[in-house]
């Protein structure tokens, strides 16, 4: 029995935790049930790891829904993914609302239907003004493509004269990407026991600490999470330098 996050530090927790939630097809072929059946019950996790991230105060959390690679899968899998995302903000979006959770969607979006993308956009709307923990939903996302977007940003502002290529910084590069006004991952996560990154906020995951569980996404819970946390809080952090960085000093 792990102990819990409760007792860290909060300037010793993740500011910003990122999440590939991985195996919810092992976890139903396990059961020999239909793919599907494990992106439904993954939704579990996911509702308890904002739970719990909003308990601890974690300022951003962002879960690597569906990447741009993905579309490659079988055309009844993604229709069905694109129902239980909609299903699942048409469910969730008034919960989250009332806890203070700020929801925004991240990657890119035209090639989800209309009906999809004015319900993000719905909910974005609605919780805009929320404090509470920022959750970022990354759907048709991929690292590279996000890092070339901002390189487009940047060029188009540099031809146009509003700014000297020579001088862009990392800070004006970071604004040009999906993940503008948040900090880098602190802490990545990742279940089902593969451990590689997959193209996900590859800018951003320049200095996170890597944590790889074995669970099935479907299983995971607050209880993995606290273990993450605490986990993390026990890094010494030193970003190439000699000693640690107080963690409240980086961001």
């Amino acid at each position: 029995m792990t102990d819990s996050a409760d007792s860290v530090a909060p300037e010793q927790r993740p500011r910003h935790i990122a999440v590939i939630m991985d195996g919810n097809g092992r976890w139903a072929r396990q059961r020999a049930l239909p793919r599907h059946f494990g992106h439904r019950a993954g939704v579990k996790s996911v509702r308890a790891v904002v739970r719990r991230c909003g308990e601890l105060e974690i300022d951003y959390l962002t879960v690597f829904a569906f990447s741009s690679e993905n579309w490659s899968r079988p055309r009844e899998e993604v229709v069905g993914l694109m129902k239980l995302f909609l299903d699942a903000l048409q469910r969730e979006v008034a919960e989250l609302h009332e806890n203070n959770v700020r929801l925004r969607f991240v990657g890119d979006l035209s090639r989800l239907s209309t009906r999809l993308q004015t319900a993000m956009h719905e909910a974005e709307s609605l919780t805009a003004g929320n404090t509470g923990l920022q959750l970022q939903v990354a759907v048709g996302y991929g690292g590279r493509w996000d890092i070339l977007n901002g390189c487009r940003e940047l060029a188009r502002a540099a031809a146009q004269g509003d700014l000297n290529a020579d001088d862009i910084t990392e800070t004006q590069f970071a604004e040009a990407m999906s993940l503008r006004g948040a900090p880098d991952v602190d802490l990545m996560i990742r279940t089902g026991g593969e451990r590689r990154v997959s193209n996900f906020l590859l800018w951003h995951m320049a200095y996170a600490e890597l944590h790889f569980s074995e669970t099935l996404w479907p299983d995971y819970d607050a209880i993995e999470l606290d273990e993450a946390v605490i986990a993390f809080s026990r890094c010494d952090r030193r970003f190439g330098r000699v000693e640690p960085v107080a963690h409240e000093e980086v961001g």
